[in-house]
């Protein structure tokens, strides 16, 4: 059996103090609907997360196979390369990880293009002098484009008079995090994967190149790409005109 859950909550002074969305994504039997498998879903949620946290929980916000039906699961649907764990390529231990990879992945997939515009915000963020550590944190339900959460944790090195989570709504109003945003602004649909197989996907030098290749029609093809552009900082001016500094 295949299943994955996610619960965002809410903190205020580093306590959670209420559940702001459920993801439930599980593998059920073909004769099941979706009507069915909520139905079956739900009363575990309920029985799982105390009460108290629950308040103010919309059933809209309780997400169960958000992109429908989920069959065929496990090593049958997931198969695939999946490369080193993230935390060799990115930051070692010195930064929050989740799970999974980025090698063998497209960017539709969030592990990987998330991770790299997290990555290209905290850039902006520190070159713009908003602070001068920060962690970038972002979720998403399946099958639903915009994030569950955005989170910025400055660690205490802020240089403007806001709080963490005023910055992080300040953030998501400068960059669009649904994912076909993400694919568009970083230019992830390039041929560009072949430089990031080794020494790591974070602190490399972005640079423009012409590759040969060949296309899916088997057309030999030449273009001009730029590489890493997540650690461009791009976005500094537009960073600083609307946290007027």
């Amino acid at each position: 059996p295949d299943s994955k859950s996610q619960v965002t909550m809410l903190y205020e002074k580093d306590k959670p103090v209420k559940v702001t969305s459920v993801v439930v994504s599980t593998q059920h039997s073909q004769d099941l609907n979706q009507e069915k498998v909520r139905e079956l879903i739900l009363p575990y949620i309920k029985k799982s997360i105390p009460e108290n946290y629950l308040t103010d929980l919309k059933s809209k916000e309780i997400y169960i196979n958000p992109t429908g039906q989920f069959i065929i699961g496990g090593p049958d649907g997931d198969t695939g390369l999946t490369g080193r764990k993230i935390i060799v390529d990115t930051y070692g231990g010195k930064g929050a990880h989740g799970g999974g990879a980025f090698s063998g992945k497209d960017p539709s997939k969030v592990d990987r293009s998330a991770a790299y515009a997290s990555r290209h915000v905290a850039k902006n963020l520190v070159a713009a002098g908003i602070c001068k550590e920060v962690l970038v944190q972002v979720s998403y339900a399946i099958g639903v484009a915009k994030p569950t959460s955005i989170n910025v944790n400055t660690y205490g090195t802020s240089n403007v008079t806001m709080k963490d989570s005023e910055i992080s709504k300040v953030v998501e109003g400068i960059f669009d995090m649904r994912p076909a945003a993400i694919e568009t602004r970083l230019k992830l649909r390039n041929p560009i994967y072949l430089e990031s197989a080794s020494y790591g996907h974070m602190g490399r030098i972005p640079e423009e190149k012409e590759l040969t290749f060949y296309a899916g029609d088997g057309k030999k093809v030449t273009k001009t790409v730029e590489t890493f552009t997540w650690e461009k900082l791009d976005f500094v001016n537009k960073i600083k005109k609307e946290f007027k500094i």
